[in-house]
This record gives C-alpha cells, sequence and structure tokens, in this order.
C-alpha cells in the first residue's frame, strides 16, 4: 500500500495501515527546518507527507488589468492583486498569508456594476500542464490534492466586503444572488476540470464559523450557500465520482455538519479543538463523514509541551478508530510560536500510533 492508497483508505473509512503526517509551516519555521535538519529537500519530502498540491492555472492577462480604479480611496503602495482583482496590502512578514484585504466591489450601487466587473475566465486556460504535474505526482504513489478553498462565500464577500454582502443578502437584493451564482459558476469550472484531470481530493471551502458560533444563521446557510457548494460538488462527482471532496471552515459549525453531508462533502476540515469537541463530533458524524485536523493551532501546537502533542495526537487518532476517517494534523498553517520539539512530537506520535 502506497502513500495515496494509505491516505484514500483513511479518508473512505475502508482500511489503512499507518498514520500519515501533515502540516504546512510558514517561512520562519522554514527556516527552521533548514536548520535543524540540514537537508536540502522540501519539508513535505523529508517527513513523508502523502500528498502534494496542484493549483489551477493563472489565467494569463490579468496582470494588465487596472485594478486600482475599484478603489477609488487609494491603497497603499506595499500592495499585490490576485487574479480576481482583490487588493492585499502588506501584512506580517513572520506569516505571510496575513494581509490586509481591500474590496473592489465595495463601493458598488448597482447590480450592473457586478455584472460588468472582468471575471477570470477560467474555461480559457489550457489543463495541459496540470495534467502532467498530476501524472508526476500519481507516479511517485502520492495523492494529489486540488487547492479550491473560498470556493464561493470567501471569494464573493472578498470582492463586495462581508457586511455589504451580508446586507444584500439580508435585504433579498438581485446583487447578492447574481454574485453568488456567478462565483458558483467559475467554481464549477475549475471543480470539473481538476475531476477530469484525476485529482483525488478537490479541498474547497468557506469559513462560516467563528469562535463559538456560527458566522451567519442556519437559514442563511441553507438559502445562499448550501444549494451553490452541492451544485460544485455534483459538478465534480458526474465527472469523478470517487473525487474526495473536502470542506475547509474555521471555527465552531457543529449545527451545519448534517448540510455538509446532505451537499455532498467527504471530509471536514479542520475541526478546531478550541471550537469543537472531536469526541463528540465524531460520534454523532463519524459513521458518514471523515476528518482532516484536531490538533489546536490556537493552543496545544504552539503552547502544550511534547508530551502534549503526543496525548493530543494518539487520543484524536484513537477515536477514529482501527478504519481511520481522521488525517490528524495541525488544525491551521503552523506560526513562528510552535516549537520545533512540538512539530518532532507530532510526528513521532503519527509513526509510532498502532490503531488496534
Amino acid at each position: 500500500m502506497n502513500a495515496r492508497e494509505n491516505l484514500l483508505g483513511l479518508f473512505r473509512r475502508e482500511r489503512y495501515e499507518y498514520a500519515p503526517v501533515q502540516f504546512y509551516l510558514c517561512p520562519s519555521l522554514c527556516d527552521a527546518f533548514k536548520r535543524q535538519t540540514g537537508s536540502d529537500l522540501a519539508y513535505q519530502d523529508y517527513f513523508g507527507m502523502p500528498m502534494r498540491e496542484v493549483e489551477f492555472p493563472k489565467v494569463t492577462g490579468r496582470e494588465s488589468i487596472d485594478w486600482h480604479k475599484y478603489y477609488p480611496d487609494g491603497l497603499k503602495d506595499e500592495v499585490f492583486f490576485d487574479e480576481w482583482g482583490i487588493a492585499h496590502e502588506s501584512g506580517s512578514k513572520a506569516a505571510a498569508h496575513m494581509t490586509r484585504m481591500r474590496h473592489p466591489m465595495a463601493a458598488f450601487d448597482s447590480i450592473e456594476q457586478i455584472q460588468s466587473y472582468p471575471y477570470p475566465d477560467f474555461a480559457s486556460v489550457s489543463t495541459d500542464e496540470l495534467q502532467k504535474q498530476i501524472d508526476r505526482i500519481h507516479s511517485k504513489g502520492l495523492a494529489v490534492y486540488a487547492a479550491m478553498e473560498c470556493t464561493v462565500w470567501e471569494t464573493a464577500w472578498y470582492l463586495r466586503d462581508m457586511t455589504k454582502l451580508m446586507m444584500d443578502m439580508a435585504m433579498e437584493e438581485d446583487k447578492a444572488v447574481w454574485l453568488l451564482d456567478k462565483i458558483t459558476e467559475l467554481a464549477c469550472i475549475r471543480a470539473a476540470a481538476f475531476a477530469r484531470c484525476g485529482v483525488d481530493v478537490i479541498r474547497i471551502g468557506d469559513d462560516v464559523g467563528m469562535q463559538s458560533a456560527l458566522m451567519m444563521s442556519r437559514d442563511f446557510y441553507r438559502r445562499f450557500l448550501k444549494p451553490r457548494l452541492a451544485k460544485v460538488i455534483k459538478t465534480a462527482k458526474a465527472i469523478k465520482p470517487d473525487i474526495i471532496m473536502q470542506y475547509h471552515t474555521c471555527g465552531f459549525v457543529t449545527p451545519l455538519i448534517n448540510d455538509f453531508i446532505e451537499a455532498g462533502i467527504d471530509v471536514l476540515n479542520p475541526v478546531q479543538p478550541e471550537c469543537m469537541n472531536f469526541a463528540d463530533i465524531h460520534a454523532a458524524f463519524g459513521n458518514r463523514l471523515s476528518f482532516s485536523g484536531t490538533l489546536g493551532t490556537q493552543t496545544t501546537m504552539p503552547f502544550g509541551s511534547p508530551d502534549d502533542v503526543k496525548k493530543a495526537t494518539r487520543r484524536n487518532l484513537k477515536i477514529a478508530g482501527e478504519k481511520g476517517g481522521l488525517l490528524c494534523c495541525p488544525t491551521h498553517l503552523l506560526e513562528p510560536e510552535v516549537p520545533w520539539a512540538n512539530i518532532l512530537a507530532y510526528v513521532e506520535a503519527c509513526r509510532d500510533f498502532t490503531a488496534a
């Protein structure tokens, strides 16, 4: 059983031989990895992680668009635009993913402005190189993850501004419906392409939880987001029925887990222990849903001892049991506060674990 087969067997709750490891390092911890190990390998290779990630090819010509005109209040000098035209002003240098996000549709007051916005033309992109990349990864016995988080809700509010999009939704305005439908259409194009190319897991998701409450009511979620999420999943599974759909949402989302399952989600990530109890979640949903995460990056990984990390890892793997259903790993990017000893403790706990 190679690494790919082991991971997919775990997610399908069929059979797995060992507990795989998975984590992401911030830039300072990447430097620590090189200092501590002296290795020239990527840390994914060094620690034997079972998957590699692919992204959808970039749409060409987007860099020539004058994005500044969508920001009438101006922007900082240190700014970059992603392919959606969303502006990211410089943030923490230690945690590279942290930026101040600005919203190009925040000043829009008509549906016509939203409709005329220059959205990425994903349908025009060649996936030939993507296919070659996926084939190379598979040839090494590794699984392929397709990165497609910020699937509907997050992309929409990144463009519009969360408060304004929620107001549009609350007022039942056509602006909200049109924008969410457009983002869903573009997500379906990418999901279909990934499925055709043979990826094993598509990582979709939208943060809809806060630390102890939902970001929106269940009614809002079911009306505006669940059917659109289901459409993206159905599109991918119509092409590749055995594809695994992993849904990422930070925070407390227990009241929505049945909705995730009904929409077609196979794996829930990250099940933050600061927000939800994994034993309770597994008891309620573990026969219908698999999980990825469960090791707290707000608590255990940065501030626990190596023994704390080992105990949490073993406990959660034991809860999942012999059939698997849990890729036990940190719930988010490991930030500078995480001691190197805790990372090694996590790896050791996974490698020493036996389900029996």
